[in-house]
């Protein structure tokens, strides 16, 4: 269902555009919204969809366990501050919801594993909070590139680090906290009515996220070093 309305969204988008191409990317097209961006402080709001992946260091070499990516999705406001002509301070907080399912080798256990015992599924909805520097490329016709790049924190509210429980009881800890630092790029497109800015971005974990087993040859953590989140973005920010 999340899918087909940003479908939806993304055909009236480009519904309108093709419209009014002529006006947007012809050989003298009519500037849209030409001094919105000269605006201190102005707002909006993004959807997406996000890929997680786990970075996972180990103590020692041996076979890998095996991260299974889902798609997930975000959602989220924006607050942007002009800072220079061609630099903005950006706040993006967003709620992300995402999956990733881990499956261990047989060889990670001193006998036989259950099919039970080789997965693992960390479900995480995250309250993500990235400050970002925008660098804006010169203006060509209602089309403006731009570089994206900073720092975030992570609140993870599917977290169970406070639990006592642990693999043994089939639950998979992690921390509350994380941080990151994220890359990316996009375009402005202006049209008559709004800014439409699709986004591509990279968020690399810079902190542990797990919390070994209470037993230090656990099969599930006694291996692992750090784990480590890291994803890709999609998003479509409206203006």
């Amino acid at each position: 269902m999340r899918k087909i309305v940003v479908i939806i969204l993304l055909i009236v988008s480009v519904k309108g555009f093709a419209q009014n191409g002529s006006k947007l990317f012809g050989k003298d097209p009519i500037i849209n919204l030409e001094n919105f961006q000269q605006q201190k402080v102005y707002f909006g709001f993004y959807l997406g969809f996000n890929s997680y992946d786990f970075k996972i260091d180990y103590k020692t070499v041996g076979e890998d366990i095996q991260v299974k990516k889902n798609t997930g999705f975000n959602v989220g406001l924006v607050a942007d501050l002009r800072l220079h002509e061609y630099v903005n301070l950006r706040f993006e907080p967003g709620l992300y919801y995402t999956k990733r399912d881990l499956q261990y080798p047989t060889s990670y256990f001193p006998t036989t594993p259950t099919y039970s015992d080789k997965l693992r599924e960390v479900n995480s909805t995250y309250l993500h909070f990235p400050l970002l520097l925008k660098f804006s490329s010169l203006r060509t016709g209602n089309v403006r590139p731009y570089l994206v790049g900073g720092v975030s924190a992570t609140l993870n509210l599917s977290s169970n680090a406070k639990s006592i429980d642990d693999n043994y009881e089939q639950r998979f800890r992690v921390k509350s906290w994380t941080t990151n630092y994220e890359l990316g790029f996009g375009i402005d497109i202006f049209s008559e009515y709004f800014i439409f800015s699709p986004s591509i971005r990279g968020v690399f974990g810079l902190s542990n996220e797990l919390i070994p087993d209470n037993n230090p040859d656990s099969p599930w953590t006694g291996n692992i070093e750090s784990m480590k989140s890291r994803a890709v973005l999609i998003n479509f920010t409206f203006h």
